[in-house]
């Protein structure tokens, strides 16, 4: 009687750690997956300064927006933009900026869309 009892619980132990084993092999999987989509984007966000000259809060502030709403965005682009126009006395400088700005924007806006695309595949083939 205890010789089955043994068997049992020995038994009973290693379908346990055989299931806890292979749920932590998934879970360092997932957060590998998770570093490296991370990883990636912070390259393509730095890559996108880098080429803009400017970075993500630096273009927020100039078009007064403080989430990336293309709508507002787009808004304030069209308001800054025409205020600042040289033929009613608006600085080509600043004007200049306002652009950038937008560009920047608009390229964090596409990055995150291809964050997003990336994420539901991953989502779709598990």
């Amino acid at each position: 009687m205890a010789k089955y009892l043994a068997q049992v619980i020995v038994m009973g132990v290693q379908v346990v750690g055989r299931a806890f084993a292979r749920a932590l092999q998934q879970e360092y999987a997932a957060s590998q997956a998770a570093a490296r989509a991370r990883n990636t984007a912070g390259q393509q966000s730095a890559a996108a300064s880098s080429i803009t000259g400017m970075t993500l809060q630096e273009a927020q502030q100039i078009l007064n927006v403080s989430t990336l709403s293309p709508e507002e965005i787009q808004k304030n682009y069209e308001h800054l933009f025409k205020v600042n126009d040289k033929s009613v006395g608006g600085s080509f400088y600043l004007q200049s900026k306002v652009v950038r700005a937008k560009e920047r924007l608009d390229e964090e806006i596409s990055i995150q869309t291809q964050q997003e695309k990336q994420q539901s595949q991953q989502k779709t083939e598990t």
